[in-house]
């Protein structure tokens, strides 16, 4: 086993630099025999009271350590940048690719044999993700459970419900008051959103790509099996070690087809794409955002949890969490692919059981017939932009309409409330400038809260397109990720005001109907007015990112450089 230990390469050596490394972990007051010879197992947290979801991470931290010591590891803990989704600005996602380079560095530089990742809110999964697959050695995924459904007035709520409340304070259906209470009630216990927002199809991603213990994903925060789970999965780390288990054997071309299939299943975030196309751009996976229509047609929403359903992820749990799901799939899952626990997707699943109906439908008998995510193309994006039927309006699915459009946020911002703005229920509302670049980090603004004039009508939702993302927890008719994006002046950019934009998610298509004469002239006419930042990461992500399309991942990432260490001694 010593052979193939990379902290081997540190503790196992003679001389100074042997020395140093020993002496220096001793200084902890740590017997040499807990750290020579044996499996070194990292654990990588995303704690931070910055990050309210991830703030009860040191606890699963201390059950990993148990775990580890319990099967002959050592532990030991360290930090990389936390994402809170509801605190960072301008966007959690500018920082997602940064925060993979401090965890891909992190490992790789330090004498760690086998990995564990602590992720929770939305964007801590993927960059930990993308970060440990380009380092690629043995990695297993804890992710921090949502939070206990909320409680208000004698009703259920959750994050999604928000939107809810904010059109309702608007109407003055709801008083200050009223609308500062639902806070408490909603957000009430440790963990992230109770729903299935983005933050929990994360963790429904890695459960599904097999890098996680099976019913990860929807064992709430505050429930003690969370604790069981992370414990257990301190001990198998340490097996993974020894099997020499890394992140490329488990994550096949297969496991990738899985965990599209069941995204679909469970009407997950729109995020995803973006998301698993990054991670397959670092573990060497050829995927693209056609794979994501392609393996999620004819698959339709068995999950009954909010936004695309009425419930939450605690009772997705109690009905038999994500393995009783995916062995409703049985028939079109991949069976053979390993998964961290050294057994098959089809061995973990295939004695799994549904308790509740309600929560978890068949192929059969599903709770809605479309689900996963829609690509379409078109003049208006040429390189695809996606929408989620789950949670958008049926009638709304094949639409024209006169384009409403806003330059950036800000624009959209000081107009939409606007008396005087023209648009009606028919009218398509645009959001430019919300891309990677031209944000930037592509912020979730897409799903455009709708002018209060309509909302007193009772509209309640309209096509809305735009080349940013949209919270995992939001609903609606959403375009997103059109690329290329605005900043690039490509065709999204030119559009104005009164252009008949036409979408048929049925037949994949999204178009402006401009002669081609017209958009010459406008591209001629086109300048940047987005800022571009001259210093810092914010320059170095606008010079670099890619395209929604392709994951926006920094184009000099993609891959990685595996687990040597380029120069390794004092």
């Amino acid at each position: 086993m010593q052979q193939h230990l990379r902290s081997r390469n540190w503790f196992g050596r003679s001389g100074k630099d042997g020395f140093i490394y020993r002496a220096w972990m001793k200084n902890q007051g740590i017997p040499a025999d807990m750290f020579e010879g044996k499996p070194v197992i990292g654990i990588c947290n995303t704690w931070s009271e910055l990050t309210p979801c991830n703030a009860h991470f040191r606890d699963l931290a201390e059950a990993v350590k148990k775990g580890v010591l319990e099967a002959g590891g050592f532990p030991v803990e360290f930090p990389v940048m936390s994402l809170g989704e509801t605190l960072i600005k301008p966007t959690a996602m500018l920082y997602r690719n940064l925060v993979s380079m401090d965890v891909e560095e992190s490992i790789r530089a330090n004498p760690i044999d086998g990995v564990v990742l602590l992720c929770g809110c939305d964007k801590t999964t993927p960059s930990l993700v993308m970060g440990a697959c380009s380092v690629n050695i043995p990695t297993l995924v804890i992710s921090g459970g949502p939070m206990l459904k909320g409680h208000w007035k004698g009703k259920d709520i959750g994050t999604s419900d928000v939107w809810r409340f904010d059109v309702a304070h608007k109407l003055g259906q709801i008083n200050s008051e009223e609308f500062i209470e639902a806070e408490a009630c909603m957000a009430r216990t440790q963990g992230h959103c109770a729903v299935m927002g983005t933050a929990s199809t994360m963790a429904v991603m890695v459960e599904a790509l097999g890098l996680s213990l099976p019913n990860n994903a929807s064992i709430p925060a505050a429930d003690a099996r969370r604790k069981v789970l992370s414990q257990l999965s301190g001990r198998r780390i340490v097996e993974m070690v020894k099997e020499d288990l890394t992140l490329s054997k488990i994550l096949t071309r297969k496991a990738f087809e899985n965990a599209i299939m069941v995204n679909a299943a469970i009407g997950g975030s729109t995020n995803f794409v973006i998301h698993l196309l990054a991670i397959a751009g670092r573990i060497g996976i050829d995927l693209n955002i056609d794979d994501f229509d392609k393996y999620s047609q004819k698959i339709p929403l068995l999950a009954n949890i909010q936004p695309s359903g009425e419930n939450y992820m605690e009772d997705l749990y109690y009905a038999g969490g994500l393995p009783a799901l995916i062995n409703e799939m049985k028939s079109i899952i991949h069976h053979d692919v390993i998964t961290v626990n050294g057994k098959s997707m089809g061995d973990n699943c295939k004695n799994a059981e549904v308790y509740n109906r309600s929560i978890i439908g068949t192929m059969q008998q599903p709770f809605k017939p479309e689900s996963g995510i829609v690509v379409v193309k078109g003049n208006l994006a040429p390189n695809g932009a996606v929408i989620k039927p789950s949670a958008a309006s049926p009638a709304l699915l094949k639409h024209t309409g006169k384009a409403v459009v806003f330059e950036n946020i800000e624009d959209y911002h000081t107009r939409i409330d606007d008396p005087d703005l023209e648009i009606d229920a028919t009218s398509i509302m645009v959001l430019k400038n919300v891309g990677p670049k031209g944000y930037p980090g592509m912020a979730e603004v897409g799903n455009m809260a709708l002018p209060k004039k309509l909302l007193e009508q009772g509209i309640t939702d309209m096509v809305r397109i735009s080349d940013g993302r949209m919270s995992g927890t939001g609903f609606g008719t959403v375009v997103l990720h059109v690329s290329p994006e605005a900043a690039t002046g490509g065709t999204f950019a030119l559009i104005q005001n009164g252009d008949i934009i036409s979408l048929d998610a049925y037949k994949r298509t999204l178009h402006v109907e401009i002669a081609e004469e017209e958009l010459a002239k406008r591209k001629a006419d086109w300048k940047q007015n987005e800022k571009v930042h001259t210093r810092g990461y914010v320059h170095l992500y606008q010079t670099h990112v890619e395209q929604a399309h392709l994951g926006a991942d920094i184009d000099f990432l993609k891959g990685g450089s595996g687990s040597e260490v380029a120069r390794d001694s004092h």
